[in-house]
């Protein structure tokens, strides 16, 4: 046989091994689905990271400093859980009544759970119980944010910078969405934080008013998994969110920040998606997905 004919053979021969292969192959990796014209994020940073593995599976500016809003309140429960228990009585400092409160409006010398604090300040966003919290566990306000600070480095959230513990707007406070996603992984680590972002309402008792507090991520009622976590916004901000859900031992973590308020659950709706549908293998039903 020439030389030719050897390579002709040999062409024909790898050829016929990759169309073989090819399906075994697409049977145990689903392709990246396409993004583009079909799916537009209107976020300006975005991440989508699988929390067992801190894979991330989907990111737009992932590293782009942000400010984080109230999406900053995580780190602060986290901190907070770190040093107290559940139980401890908190007792209402002048500094934490001078700022405006979304929820709860604590009065000064009022005393408190720590419990009932971090329930208003993850469920309604309560600027008044970050403040109560941060001088209880760390002193003072700003003890409190080097502690926060020290405890974004440990989990490897570099480019973060945390000023206050509300999240409230302030010159250098800044984030990004992979930072936030580590910070939301240690977070959801504990059981107690991880309790309490799940729960659509907690009764409310203090000496201004008594009633619930619902959970103000609207996730928990509309999509099929959603175990938290935060929401935010403010005008430089925009609408942010970091959201969390589960389903057959995966847990994913979506982080959407400077969104528009009618799109910031749909920006979070649509990574979740693409990762529940996208990242299972084929061989338990999934399809490739082109997420719109």
């Amino acid at each position: 046989m020439s030389p030719k004919d050897n390579f002709l053979k040999e062409s024909f021969l790898c050829g016929s091994v990759i169309r073989v292969l090819l399906p075994v192959f697409s049977l145990c990796f689903l392709p990246h689905p396409a993004i583009g014209a079909e799916w537009h994020m209107v976020a300006k940073a975005a991440v989508l990271m699988e929390m067992r593995t801190e894979k991330i599976l989907w990111a737009k500016n992932k590293d782009l400093l942000r400010p984080p809003a109230s999406t900053a309140k995580i780190l602060s429960a986290s901190v907070t859980l770190d040093r107290v228990p559940l139980n401890e009585i908190v007792i209402v400092p002048i500094a934490a009544t001078t700022k405006k409160s979304s929820a709860v409006a604590l009065q000064v010398g009022e005393r408190l759970a720590v419990q009932d604090l971090l329930y208003a300040l993850l469920l309604q966003s309560s600027n008044d119980a970050a403040l109560a919290l941060a001088s209880h566990v760390g002193g003072s306000t700003p003890k409190f944010v080097q502690l926060m600070n020290q405890k974004a480095r440990s989990l490897g959230a570099l480019h973060s910078h945390f000023l206050n513990p509300t999240g409230l707007p302030q010159r250098g406070q800044v984030t990004t969405a992979r930072d936030l996603a580590m910070i939301t992984k240690a977070a959801l680590a504990n059981p107690e934080f991880r309790r309490i972002v799940a729960t659509k309402s907690y009764p409310w008792k203090s000496s201004k008013w008594e009633g619930v507090l619902d959970n103000s991520n609207e996730l928990l009622k509309s999509y099929d998994g959603a175990i938290g976590v935060k929401t935010g916004s403010a005008r430089e901000a925009g609408h942010c969110l970091v959201a969390a859900a589960q389903r057959d031992e995966k847990t994913l973590i979506a982080v959407i920040l400077g969104s528009q308020e009618k799109h910031v659950w749909q920006d979070a709706k649509n990574l979740l998606d693409y990762g529940f549908k996208s990242f299972l293998p084929a061989a338990s039903g999934s399809k490739s997905l082109t997420v719109r």
